[in-house]
């Protein structure tokens, strides 16, 4: 069996979609790390929060093998997989009002910190809302998104804004809208989507931009090991202890 045409078409739309993003995203993605490195730096708490399959770029930046240990997840009950059941409940939980404000109210986010939202479509009440309410509390927002969205899709918050409108910094994703690379006949709906990709490599570019500031600013930057190397358990203890105030993810 031969390889796979689509498969190849995949991988090119995803390699130039990835292209565009280190060229055209380079400045943002460089003020992203200065911002992470800077709350690192000040003693302040870092967050990252997705809903829906934006959670998992969220994800693959905590608790993470050659990732900062300092990044927390901002969990959304309900919101943050497909393991919630019906998985059509998560969707629906994205468009209720005052969900976002509750969780960071409860959360120990404050004044200072930094936090990641991803949302593709930026258009949802739950990643809107998170970014209005944390920059009213003082948080520096970082939000990772698809701009394009905002000029040929309706925002589905009472303001009528996008996750774009509310952020200091963002990192866009170039998705088009309706999130799939590939048509083919005989196959009538689009499919591949490719921002999992995307946004997954924005969010590790913006972790090794920090990382490369926090060593210009004279900070060591507190990465984790791989448990699965000799000497990672030990050095991941290391470091939990030294920030085990600024992590949590163990409580």
């Amino acid at each position: 069996m031969g390889e796979s045409k689509l498969a190849g078409q995949f991988f090119d739309a995803a390699i130039g979609l990835l292209q565009k993003v280190r060229d055209e995203d380079a400045a943002e993605i460089a003020a992203a790390g200065a911002a992470i490195a800077g709350a690192v730096a000040d003693g302040n708490r870092l967050f990252a929060f997705g809903a829906g399959h934006s959670s998992l770029a969220a994800q693959d930046v905590v608790y993470r093998a050659g990732g900062l240990a300092l990044m927390n997840l901002l969990a959304v009950p309900g919101v943050v997989g497909v393991d919630v059941m019906p998985a059509t409940l998560g969707s629906a939980l994205e468009r209720v009002d005052g969900l976002a404000g509750a969780v960071l109210d409860s959360s120990p986010a404050k004044a200072g910190d930094v936090l990641i939202i991803i949302s593709l479509s930026g258009r949802n009440a739950l990643p809107v809302e998170m970014a209005m309410n944390a920059r009213a509390l003082g948080l520096t927002v970082i939000g990772v998104t698809s701009v394009a969205y905002a000029t040929e899709t309706k925002s589905r918050h009472v303001s009528g804004t996008f996750l774009k409108d509310h952020c200091d910094v963002v990192l866009d994703s170039r998705i088009a809208v309706g999130d799939a690379e590939l048509t083919h006949e005989g196959i009538e709906a689009p499919f591949a989507p490719a921002s999992t990709v995307v946004t997954s490599a924005l969010m590790q570019a913006t972790m090794a931009a920090a990382a490369e500031e926090l060593v210009r600013l004279g900070i060591e930057p507190p990465l984790l090991r791989s448990g699965n190397v000799d000497g990672g358990h030990e050095w991941n203890g290391r470091v939990m202890t030294e920030y085990g105030d600024r992590i949590f993810f163990r409580h």
